[in-house]
Formats: C-alpha cells, structure tokens, sequence
C-alpha cells in the first residue's frame, strides 16, 4: 500500500485490488440465496425486465455517483457530506450507523456458515438422518415429525425457541463460531485496506470457481434442466403485480451496498484521474451477471433434487399399490406409472382411493423453494445429500459462502472506522489496529443476541428492517445533496477533471429526476405495504397443531416498538444534525455585531483588538483573475494540530497564486497544495477541524459548524467581485 505525495491518505497498489474490494463488498450472501428465490417467486425470466430497467435507471447511477464524489473529494462517507454542505453531515453519521448495526447481524451469518462447515466432514452428513431419542429406542420425535435436514438446522444449530419471548440461554457452539468469525475478519483488516487489498485476490475470485464447478456438475444430474426451465420460462402476468417491481427495485439497490458509505471510502483511496464512469459499470454489470449466473448454478441443484423427491414419491406409490394389488416386482415403474394409475382407476377405484397415495407433481416440487437462511441451510443442503461425494460439494459450498459473506464483511466494517476516523473521536496515540480489535469486541459483544434460542427470530428482524428503510433515506438524501446543494454543474466538472469528459446526457436526466423519484417511489411503497399489515414472523414450534409447518406469529408490541426503533433511530441524524448546524447559525448570526481582530489581520500572532464585523478586505490579485473579497476577524487561533481545507478551484486561481495568497494571510507558506493547476487544494494551519471545506463563492465559514469552534475564530470568505 502506497502513500501519496501530499498527505498520509493510503492508495490501492493497483487497478484490480480496487475494483475486487468494490466487487467483493457489492457481491454477497444475497446473489446467491436471495436473488434466485426472487427470480422464480416473480415470473421467471419475466422477472429479469424490472430487474434490468431498475439496474440502469436506479443502481447505475447511484453506484456512479458514490464512486464519483470519493475520489473527487478524497474523503470518508463523513467529510464528503459534511464538505457537500455541513447541513448534510447526518447523511454520514447514519451511513456509519447502518453499517455497524449491519455488521453486528451479517457476521452471525458467518458464524452459522463456520458450524456447517466444521461439520462437512462428517461420513455421513450430520443432516442426512435423523438421531436417536434419549432412550434410544427409536428416533427423535420432532425430527421424524419434520425433516432430518430441518432438524439439524433448527435444533442442533440454532436451538431454537417456539417463539421470541422466550429468550433461552446463549449457544456456547454458536458462541464459539461467532468469535472465530470475527476474529478472522480482524485478521484479514487489521491493516484496513493494506490487508484487505491482498484478501480479496482470494475471497472474491473463490466464488466464481465455486459456482462453475457446481454449475458443471450440476448439469450431468438428471432434473438440473428442469430446474433451468422452471426458473426462467416468463410468466408475464406477475409483471402486472406492483410487488413484482417493488421487489426488483429494492434488490438491485442492496445488492450494490450504496448508501453504507464503503463505496465512498474505497474510491477516495484511488488516484485522481481514474475513470470512476468505467468503474461504475464495470462493477454494476458484474454484480447483476454473478446474480444471474448464481442462480443458473443454485437451481440446477434444486431441479435435480426436485426430481429426486418426485421419483421418491413415485417410488413409494409403486410400492403401495404393488403390494396391495399382488403385481409383479418390475411390472409397474417410474416410467409407466402414470398408465399403471389411469387402468387401477377405472378398474379399482374404491381400493386406490383407500390406499390414500401421495400426490406426485414434479411442478410442486419444483415450487419449493427458499430464501435466505431456508435456501442455503435447509434446501440446498438437503440436495447435497442426494449428490455423489456429499462431503465434498458440502465443503465448497460453505466455503463459497464464507468467502463472499467475509468480502462484503471488508466493506462493513470500513464504513464503520473510516469515518470513526474522520469524526476525531479517536485519539491519535491509539493505533489503527487496536482500533480495529476495539471495534470488532464491541461489535461480538452486542452480536450475542443472535446466538441465544431466539437469535434467528432477532437475527430475520434486523435483517428485515434495518436493511431497508435507512438505506433509501439515505441514499436519497446523497441524491439530492449533490445534484441540488453541490450542484450538478460543479458536480459535473469534478468529473470532467477526473475522467476528461463532462457526464452524458442520461448520467445527468438520471441524478436530477429519475433516480431520486425512483427512490421516493420505492421508499413510499414499501412504508405503504408495511402500514397495511402487523409484522408477523415464523415460529419454529414444534407443539404447532401444523407442525412441522411454521407457526406464522404477530410481532409483541415491544418488539414491534423495537422494529419502529430500527427504522427510524439509525437515520435520525439527517435531521438532528441539520437543525444543530442550523441553530449553531443562528446563535451566531445574532452575536456577530462586534469582534476581535490583531492588529494585523494576516498574521496569526496571537495578539487582539476589537473590530466590527463588516471589516473587508479586497485582496489584490493579477490581472485576469477574479477579485477575491476577504472578511476576516480575531486571528487568534489555538494551537491545535487541525486544519482547515479550501478549494480555489471554482475561482480558477493557478497554484502560484494561491502561494501569493497565503503568504498575504498568513506571513509565511502554511499550506500543502494537492492537484493540478485547474485545481488546487490548499491546506491552512488554522486551527478549524479537519475535512471542513469551503465552497466558494456559496458557502463561508460564518454559515456552518466550523465557525468558533473552541477557540478558533477566524472566517474567511472568498466571493466574486
């Protein structure tokens, strides 16, 4: 990991290590257990066209214009909104938030990953039989009363509760398996993205091998066609279903990890002119073809073990009427059942109907599917059983799973300490990686939760809602923070000095209208679904008169009271952190009548006199610049090791001018200039918190946060003339 020339901010070795961060943290558990179940709920291939239509208008341009505003500004998800306007600075403050409460449930994920894992090499599979009860007389009663596969996922691993009041005791496997999980996460970013740079060589590229060996395989089972055609035969009528494009639109916007802030933090890493446009796609285009490709893989699995349980359901009617009807050992098969079935009917129809036989229909199989936790630990696992060599594909896939759950891990947990970083609220003697193990103790500790008897009812909570609600505020708030308070013209020459061309005509149609009316669109529809019904959640209750069917129950009112806490409380600074920055205006706006000023306004010596406010300065300047007006006040400044960042570049000055400028400030060069002569960034020891950025000829210093901070008192204001 490089430095740059100016400053101590960390850059990617090279072009690959950046865009496989970005992959990895877009890429994870979803494209492999969510999208598929979404595309065979939906229509099939039909589900492809709302899809596709949100990934253009929707997840492109919201990917384009985080990746853009990073490395324009060369910040954290913090100092880009707080740079953008001090009033937005809430925007980074939630981001942050999310992410650590999205951390805290993704990781219990991985430990149930790691369990499953520790237990693939076993002969056979501890999922394939049912054990026997305590008095070894015969097998456990609730796993015979569900399956095997059900059995070990909700009583061996989870130990589940019949429903979330009831708490239980914490797992001490599950305990373990957490903190093996986060202790390899620590591990893998202890030197933030220096070490994660090298990971994701590995734990995004493992995936992609995982997937084609399964794919191949797949493809020599009987069914695994069946499979293909069910998910992708259009089914065009469910495109008339609002939820169909509610469901396209939400999952392509997860699925890009916008609004978590990583994205902003892995691109301020880049160097200046990297094409962030060709990233954008590259890494959109990426994440939606693995989805598509997950799914051809995951469903080539699931069509040959629909079409083993159909052939077992034939396989036991055969039997059944074999026996009753005295025919021949061979005489009835698979093959002729159906003509067997249709001759007893008309012949016999009393005794068949008394025979009571199971209803075999492959299409019913086939529409047993899953999603999430129901997929990975239940489904895919039961399939698993049926394949030759079970162990070995068991192995690959839960290490596919980890990989791509510990990729989109790196993304979290940036999102959590770069801007811990940015916010001061640590202090300098504390090295990064004790910061990084502080972090990740902090989060273990609060993840407890989920490996209690009701972990998995919290675990489906979190993930339900504070993965939903939050993200759109604030993605929609990035939106029109850049587009309508930065400005999409400035916006678009930031680009233009990065890549060398100005956005195009449908980058720009989709920042201003389509995509934040998009977002507003999907954000009013899901709080409209949501006010229409209690939340409800699936028991696993096995005194259920349904049983081993879930026991669908309403959320209790405290914790439909947690639910509302969830939604709301990670978004809350938006608006507190505006209305503090505004009341912090206000205060001073009514005490500015008289200040104090040294004697000699640009040298910053510590002595003072009383002035009013309105003192101006016109500072001369060449000839063909523009005029710049300079208000200044006390010059007495701390002596705090802080700065204060001001961008010329709207004003159009070349580096030796700004060099004229500060030593007309201050006495003597005091700046660190970043960038070219189009653009300068200039760094003054004023005593002004760090990443606090003037926008010319819009914003002064009197109208935001940095204003009196401690004793720091100096404003300047740069305007035209």
């Amino acid at each position: 990991m490089e430095k740059e020339e100016a400053g101590d901010r960390p850059k990617w070795d090279n072009k690959a290590q950046y865009l496989l961060t970005c992959v990895g943290f877009c890429i994870g558990l979803g494209n492999v257990w969510r999208f598929p179940y979404l595309c065979q709920s939906h229509g099939g291939g039909a589900f492809l066209i709302p899809y596709l239509i949100a990934l253009v208008f929707e997840g492109l341009p919201l990917l384009y214009l985080e990746l853009a505003i990073g490395q324009r500004l060369r910040m954290g998800s913090i100092g880009v909104w707080n740079s953008i306007s001090p009033f937005l600075g809430g925007v980074g403050i939630s981001a942050m938030v999310v992410s650590f409460l999205v951390c805290l449930f993704y990781n219990a994920l991985m430990a149930w990953i790691l369990w499953y894992f520790f237990h693939c090499f076993q002969d056979p599979l501890p999922w394939s039989q049912c054990p026997l009860n305590d008095n070894h007389t015969g097998y456990n009663e609730e796993c015979v009363a569900s399956t095997p596969v059900n059995y070990f996922w909700y009583r061996e691993t989870l130990n589940i509760t019949p429903d979330i009041e009831d708490s239980g005791s914490l797992q001490w496997w599950m305990v373990i398996c957490l903190a093996t999980a986060w202790c390899v996460v620590y591990i893998c970013f202890i030197r933030g993205i220096e070490t994660i740079g090298k990971a994701v060589y590995v734990t995004v590229t493992f995936p992609y091998l995982v997937l084609t060996i399964f794919l191949v395989r797949a493809l020599t089972l009987p069914g695994a066609t069946d499979g293909l055609i069910y998910l992708f035969t259009p089914v065009w009528e469910t495109l008339k279903s609002p939820q169909v494009w509610l469901d396209a639109a939400t999952q392509i916007f997860f699925s890009l990890s916008v609004a978590f802030g990583g994205l902003i933090a892995f691109s301020s890493y880049n160097p200046p002119n990297n094409n962030c446009e060709t990233d954008a796609v590259v890494v959109g285009v990426i994440n939606s073809a693995t989805s598509i490709y997950a799914s051809i893989s995951v469903f080539s699995i699931l069509g040959f073990k629909a079409n083993r349980n159909y052939i077992t359901c034939l396989d036991s009617n055969i039997l059944a009427l074999t026996n009753h009807f005295e025919l021949g050992d061979h005489n009835m098969t698979v093959e002729n059942y159906d003509d067997w079935i249709s001759h007893l009917n008309g012949t016999f129809p009393d005794e068949v109907s008394s025979l009571d036989l199971r209803h075999c229909n492959l299409q019913t199989f086939l529409d047993q599917s899953a999603s999430g936790t129901g997929l990975a630990f239940i489904v895919f696992t039961e399939a698993m059983i049926e394949m030759p060599g079970s162990q070995v594909w068991a192995v690959l896939f839960f290490i596919m799973l980890f990989s791509l759950g510990l990729s989109s891990m790196f993304g979290n947990l940036e999102s959590v300490l770069n801007p811990l970083h940015e916010l001061n609220m640590v202090p300098k003697w504390i090295a990064k990686e004790l910061l990084t193990a502080l972090v990740c103790l902090i989060c273990f500790l609060m993840s407890l939760i989920f490996t209690l008897g009701s972990g998995n009812y919290w675990l489906e909570l979190f993930n339900g809602y504070v993965g939903s609600v939050p993200f759109l505020i604030i993605a929609f708030f990035e939106v029109i923070g850049v587009v309508y308070v930065y400005g999409l013209r400035r916006f678009s020459e930031d680009i233009q000095v990065m890549t060398g061309k100005k956005p195009n005509i449908f980058w720009k149609a989709c920042w201003t209208v389509i995509s934040p009316l998009m977002l507003l669109v999907v954000l009013l529809a899901y709080v409209a679904v949501q006010l229409h019904k209690h939340p409800t959640y699936p028991a696993w209750n096995p005194n259920y008169v349904d049983f081993p069917l879930r026991d669908v129950t309403p959320y209790p009112d405290w914790v439909f009271a947690i639910i509302v806490l969830l939604s709301a409380l990670p978004v809350a600074p938006i608006p507190l952190v505006a209305l503090y920055r505004l009341i912090r205006w206000w205060i001073f706006r009514r005490s500015s009548e008289v200040h104090r000023i040294s004697p000699n306004p640009y040298v910053n010596d510590g002595s003072a006199s009383v002035v009013p406010f309105n003192k101006t300065t016109i500072v001369p300047v060449p000839k063909k610049t523009k005029a710049i007006t300079l208000h200044t006040t006390l010059s007495h400044l701390d002596q705090r090791n802080t700065y204060l960042v001001i961008r010329l570049m709207d004003l159009g000055l070349n580096t030796s001018l700004c060099d004229w400028i500060l030593n007309f400030l201050t006495g003597r060069p005091q700046a660190v200039r970043i960038g070219t002569t189009t653009s300068s960034t200039l760094t003054l020891n004023t005593g002004v918190p760090q990443g606090c950025m003037l926008r010319p000829l819009l914003y002064s210093l009197f109208t935001n946060d940095c204003m009196f901070t401690h004793s720091s008192n100096t404003i300047i204001k740069f305007t035209d003339d």
